[in-house]
């Protein structure tokens, strides 16, 4: 036996260790997974033998390896093994391992509840310590119903130590069994006044993360962290403490009250910037609360205003972003008090942090009025132009839309100059997304408003027309697709539809979705034009134009697009009907004029050509749809969107069977971190000089591609003299598309402005007055009607009511009713067993009387 010890003993000391692990690693990072396939397998022959220091030794080893992504699985019985060691060394190893590779789910947990139940019992504070710290990572409902009166017994330990672990480990148990939270609250309330500021700061936090879920059930505890509030140094603990009264405030009115004189002798007096957030952000809270009954606290929103004023001016990004943070949440009760800061956050636009400047775009959204739309639309457009990144830039613009739209366009007072400005974002260089938005954002603007219809179609036309007519001129595609749709549905509106036809039937080179639109719109405008030509009798221009549009859309026909296609042929048919019947009517016209003495009395009657037989394809007044109304619509009887309309046909497994796949990492069924992409081959080197060679000669013949020439590149050593000057003719005026036009409207608002306070009497007002007595133009009618399905109603509520899988749904327990207990329903048999009893007892009674 000695002599088998002595062997194992020398043995140990040419095993690897943990440190020999890493340090082979590192020394071996060519072939790093061929170095650690070895070693596992040198870790599999260690964990064979008996020793249970050699066991210890290779789970130390394993643990370093999960940290690296190898799973680590198989090992469970063995890391239970050392766990239960009786060595405190060994057992640390074990409980680290179980830590780092067990999950609530794993299946070996059943194994380890009465080894866990011991060490929880031990008398060594460091071992239970260990247990609770390890059993946090991996505790399941069957762990914390079995251990929780276990650990609820240490709430009672005489050992600070072992309390404060206890009672942060409760808080786990809640989560996983919920019906052992209204035993421990008692026990949890009294470790509030623990004397240990340790144990007493592990209750707070708990008590806390319970409350952030669920405060209505714990304004029992308000006076017990009121006193704490009052009497703690702990800025930690005075932190969580007032997060937890920011929660209770707005369900117990008195409580508001109380909390503002404390609050404020904290902001003026505590130098640590992340308490006097907290107590901006409760002090809000209690003001923000309808019910907490202080109608005269403009000096305590001053006072906040002023810290986050400079909380936003200091060198620390992270407290200028909490400051801006808190300044949107006193931006929505009291605006008045923060525009007067509006100097102070356009500074910020400027700041290097993105966060920075996403913040003060939030809190702009917020600021704008009537009398200063304008100006800080202007501001935003200017700083764009110098703006850098795409992301950001996307963000500028559609802050802008939605400063602009927001409330049903409720600080618009000039369309027009929404209009223009609308324009001017379209011509930035932006990406296809934000194309989309300001195309909806014209069309919204034009449905809505009546008024704005005749401009906004001109402006859209005449984008139609510089793109048709010069390529050099830049615009998002996207809003070329508002355009075609608006000159078509608002055709009435336009001064030269005929004009505007012409222009969108020279479309070229645009996505699918927008040609599709084009090919739609170009049937409406027709019908507008032709209406007026029919009128006139001149049949030879409607013939014209019918033959140019149609061999327009014998070019779409042939497209790739399935719409584009449906629309083209469906559009071809239509347009040669009507040129037969216009051609018709031009012979039925030519004959009556030959007939009749005096053709010049005949009418034509509007309601009978054949321009308002195609108009009625289009007829109907379209108004704006709620943005939830197709979520309304009624599911017809017996219609099961989830069932297959056809059957999706069944893939080959043979591809499946073939893949070989090596899982490094712990496979899990609850983690999923994003859908696999489909793997695209690179191309190989042969491959790519050949697709550049048929690229090439494929320029070579194509007669529109400009080619270069020798002779035609400049020397560098030439003189500059030699390279010839065109003369421009300065006397033709020159027309600059796309200049800024947006400025003319802000101008005339400013000099009206000043126009006003002239005339004005002398009078000193405050500054304070409402911008409901700005009119600064008149009164435009905006729709704010939506259409919604049949029965359906806007104020449906839509919201969800938290997830089903959410543990705090089930800690939401009222801690001052008793507990219930139900009484389990008696089964067949305990109730035949019952009326047996009953039987026997009413026979020995018998025999007893008749004795």
């Amino acid at each position: 036996m000695a002599l088998k010890k002595v062997k194992g003993n020398i043995e140990r000391m040419f095993d690897k260790n943990l440190t020999d692990l890493v340090r082979g690693i590192r020394n071996n990072k060519e072939n790093e997974a061929k170095y650690i396939s070895q070693c596992m397998e040198d870790i599999k022959q260690e964990l064979r033998q008996d020793n249970l220091s050699v066991k210890s030794n290779a789970i130390a080893k394993l643990t370093y390896l999960q940290m690296l992504g190898y799973d680590i699985s198989w090992a469970g019985f063995n890391i239970i093994e050392v766990m239960s060691s009786s060595k405190f060394t060994l057992k640390r190893i074990g409980y680290l391992a179980a830590s780092q590779s067990f999950h609530c789910d794993s299946e070996l947990l059943m194994l380890t509840t009465n080894m866990i139940r011991k060490e929880l019992n031990s008398q060594n504070q460091y071992e239970a310590g260990l247990a609770l710290t390890s059993l946090s990572c991996y505790i399941s409902m069957d762990l914390a119903r079995d251990l929780s009166n276990d650990i609820l017994t240490l709430l009672s330990s005489t050992k600070p130590y072992i309390r404060k672990k206890a009672v942060l480990m409760m808080y786990k148990v809640f989560l996983k069994y919920p019906e052992a939270l209204r035993p421990a609250f008692p026990k949890l309330k009294e470790k509030l006044e623990d004397p240990d500021p340790g144990v007493q700061s592990a209750a707070v936090n708990v008590v806390c993360e319970l409350a952030r879920k669920n405060p209505k059930n714990y304004l029992s505890l308000a006076p017990v962290f009121f006193k704490l509030m009052t009497t703690s140094t702990n800025n930690w603990m005075l932190i969580k403490i007032i997060k937890l009264f920011g929660a209770l405030t707005p369900l117990e009115p008195r409580l508001g009250k109380k909390l503002i004189e404390p609050l404020t002798n904290l902001i003026h007096s505590t130098s640590a910037m992340s308490l006097l957030y907290e107590c901006i952000n409760t002090v809000i809270a209690v003001l923000i609360s309808i019910s907490s009954g202080m109608p005269n606290h403009a000096a305590s929103i001053q006072l906040c205003v002023q810290k986050l004023r400079i909380l936003i001016e200091d060198s620390d990004q992270n407290l200028k972003y909490l400051g801006l943070l808190a300044m949107s949440k006193i931006l929505k009760t009291h605006p008045k008090s923060v525009q007067a800061h509006k100097d102070l956050i356009l500074q910020c636009l400027e700041d290097k942090d993105e966060s920075i400047r996403l913040r003060a775009l939030d809190l702009l959204y917020g600021m704008v009025s009537k009398k200063n739309l304008m100006e800080i639309v202007k501001k935003l457009m200017v700083h764009m132009d110098k703006a850098e990144g795409t992301i950001y830039r996307d963000e500028l613009l559609s802050k802008i839309i939605l400063i602009c739209s927001q409330n049903n366009y409720q600080f618009i007072t000039n369309f027009e100059w929404y209009i223009t400005v609308l324009v001017e974002l379209a011509q930035m260089e932006f990406g296809s997304k934000q194309g989309h938005v300001i195309g909806a954002q014209l069309m919204d603007v034009c449905i809505r408003v009546q008024a704005i219809r005749p401009f906004a179609v001109s402006e859209m036309a005449q984008l139609l027309e510089v793109y048709s007519s010069t390529s050099q001129f830049t615009i998002m595609q996207e809003v070329l697709y508002a355009a075609a749709w608006l000159c078509g549905e608002f055709a009435g509106e336009l001064k030269g539809p005929e004009r505007t036809l012409r222009a969108m039937l020279k479309y070229k080179s645009l996505p699918q979705h927008i040609e599709s639109v084009f090919v739609h719109n170009v049937l409406k405008l027709f019908g507008h034009v032709m209406q007026r030509h029919e009128l006139a009798g001149r049949y030879d221009d409607v013939l014209e134009l019918c033959d140019d549009i149609a061999a327009k859309l014998q070019e779409s026909v042939k497209s790739g697009e399935l719409e584009v296609q449906e629309r083209s042929s469906t559009s071809l048919v239509i347009v040669k009907i009507v040129r037969e019947e216009i051609a018709r009517a031009k012979q039925s016209n030519t004959e009556k004029i030959m007939d009749c003495d005096d053709p010049l009395e005949k009418t034509v009657d509007p309601e009978g050509t054949v321009a308002a037989n195609l108009l009625s394809l289009f007829g109907g007044e379209l108004n704006p749809v709620a943005p939830k109304a197709q979520k309304k619509v009624p599911l017809p009887d017996g219609l099961d969107l989830d069932v297959w309309i056809n059957e999706p046909p069944q893939d080959s497994d043979s591809e499946s069977e073939n893949e070989v796949t090596d899982n490094l990492f712990v496979k899990s069924d609850r983690l999923d971190y994003g859908r696999s992409e489909r793997y695209q081959p690179e191309p190989t080197e042969e491959e790519l000089r050949r697709s550049r060679e048929a690229r090439k000669y494929e320029q070579q013949n194509n007669p529109h591609y400009l080619k270069g020439s020798e002779g035609e590149k400049v020397a560098i050593g030439d003189s500059v003299d030699n390279i010839p000057v065109a003369e421009i003719d300065l006397n033709v005026p020159l027309k600059v598309v796309g200049q800024k036009r947006s400025d003319k409207y802000l101008n005339m608002n400013a000099s009206r402005k000043k126009t006003k306070k002239k005339n004005k009497k002398k009078k000193h007002k405050s500054e304070s007055s409402s911008d409901e007595n700005v009119n600064e133009g008149p009164v435009v009618e905006v729709k704010r009607d939506l259409e919604l399905p049949e029965g359906a109603t806007l104020s449906d509520s839509d919201s969800s009511h938290g997830h089903v899988d959410d543990p705090h749904r089930a800690l939401n327990i009222d801690l001052e009713l008793p507990p219930v207990y139900e009484v389990p329903p008696k089964s067949a048999d305990a109730k035949g067993g019952e009326k047996k009893a009953k039987k026997s007892k009413k026979k020995s009674f018998q025999r007893s009387s008749s004795q």
